[in-house]
């Protein structure tokens, strides 16, 4: 059976990348997230961008997605309220129209809305390969954000369900080495 596959990008919006508490690393992620883009791009496989309408003012450069990666016409956004890209949004029933069963996922922030999309991705019956090197975060009080982004793959990699008789998880596994 042939897997349809999607890039989901999350949040990798200027306000998120620079803003109070910056990514740290930020232009290295944007690199390998460009590499996947890119590649996405040259297979036809879909792309969707997932942006935060609370990153600054909906339409001010805050909140836009960062230019070296900004969406192609044809490509969709989806906007969100919540840590969870699916609650209250079109992203699922969008997937489901293109026949989507596995995500590759990417962007910011890795505690919180890529590690809650992730998840709720296979309660929803979707497999998810993580791109390990291509989601980042801030430092926070307690860790690092290096630490954050490597305790979330080991946290994330192998997280799943039995849905149907079959596994859904989630692997993490570096930009370089995911085929799309």
């Amino acid at each position: 059976m042939k897997q349809t596959t999607a890039l989901v990008i999350i949040d990798v919006q200027n306000g998120v990348l620079d803003g109070e508490a910056p990514v740290q690393g930020a232009s290295g992620l944007l690199a390998r997230i460009g590499g996947l883009l890119s590649r996405a791009r040259a297979r036809g496989v879909p792309v969707i961008f997932v942006q935060d309408d609370e990153v600054g003012e909906v339409g001010s450069a805050a909140w836009e997605i960062h230019p070296s990666i900004a969406p192609a016409d044809g490509e969709a956004r989806v906007r969100k309220l919540a840590c969870d890209a699916f609650f209250e949004t079109e992203l699922a029933g969008r997937l489901e129209r293109l026949g989507v069963e596995h995500l590759v996922v990417a962007g910011c922030k890795t505690e919180f809305c890529v590690d809650t999309t992730c998840r709720r991705a296979v309660t929803l019956g979707f497999g998810v390969t993580l791109a390990a090197d291509a989601h980042g975060t801030s430092d926070s009080p307690a860790l690092t954000a290096a630490a954050i982004v490597a305790h979330h793959n080991r946290l994330l990699d192998g997280f799943g369900v039995m849905m149907d008789g079959r596994p859904r998880e989630i692997r993490a596994v570096p930009s370089a080495q995911i085929e799309l």
